[in-house]
Formats: structure tokens, C-alpha cells, sequence
């Protein structure tokens, strides 16, 4: 794939990584450890987003909101995994094509 065209299809997907990342480091601090789930909401976003794309990711962190409630029993509840992965994560968070990933 194109590097150009990787980060244009990207672009979305990092969008939501930059808000998440900024939501953990400046809102979620606030709230201290208080999520039933590990990993905590905001930190299974993250991985949804990046693992999925912004729409299947998002979607998957409002199920896992959904389902966080005081009666919630709880647990580890990790993000399901793709079959094939075709990106790569930074050490940041962004999610770039394999070609960019091994440079």
C-alpha cells in the first residue's frame, strides 16, 4: 500500500487515538481507579480504536460502557482481536501502515 494513501485511510482512526490519549491523560486521572473492568473504559477504547477503526471501535467501547454499571460483576475484559492485522502500533499510539511500522 501506498505510505500516502495508508495515512490518508488512517487518518480517522488517529483522530480518535489523539482524543483518547488526551481524554486518558487529562479527564481520566480525575476519576482515579474506579472501573469494574480491566483494562479500565477508556484504555479498552483505545485499543478498540486502534485495533478496529474509529466506527467498529467506537461501537465496541459503547458495548463495553454500556455494561459498566455498579451491579457489573467485572473482570478482564480485552479487546477482541482481528485475524489478520494489517497496521502496526507506535510506541505514541497511532496506528500506521507495516511499511512505516519497520522503517
Amino acid at each position: 500500500m501506498n505510505p500516502l494513501v495508508g495515512t490518508v485511510i488512517l487518518l480517522p482512526r488517529n483522530a480518535g487515538v489523539l482524543l483518547l490519549r488526551g481524554y486518558r491523560a487529562v479527564i481520566s486521572p480525575l476519576y482515579g481507579e474506579v472501573c469494574r473492568y480491566y483494562p479500565s473504559c477508556s484504555a479498552y477504547a483505545l485499543g478498540a480504536v486502534q485495533e478496529h477503526g474509529l466506527v467498529v471501535g467506537s461501537a465496541l467501547a459503547a458495548r463495553r460502557l454500556a455494561r459498566c454499571h455498579p451491579w457489573a460483576e467485572g473482570g478482564i475484559d480485552d479487546v477482541p482481536l482481528k485475524r489478520k492485522r494489517r497496521y502496526v502500533v507506535t510506541s505514541f499510539g497511532f496506528v500506521v501502515t507495516q511499511s512505516h511500522g519497520k522503517g
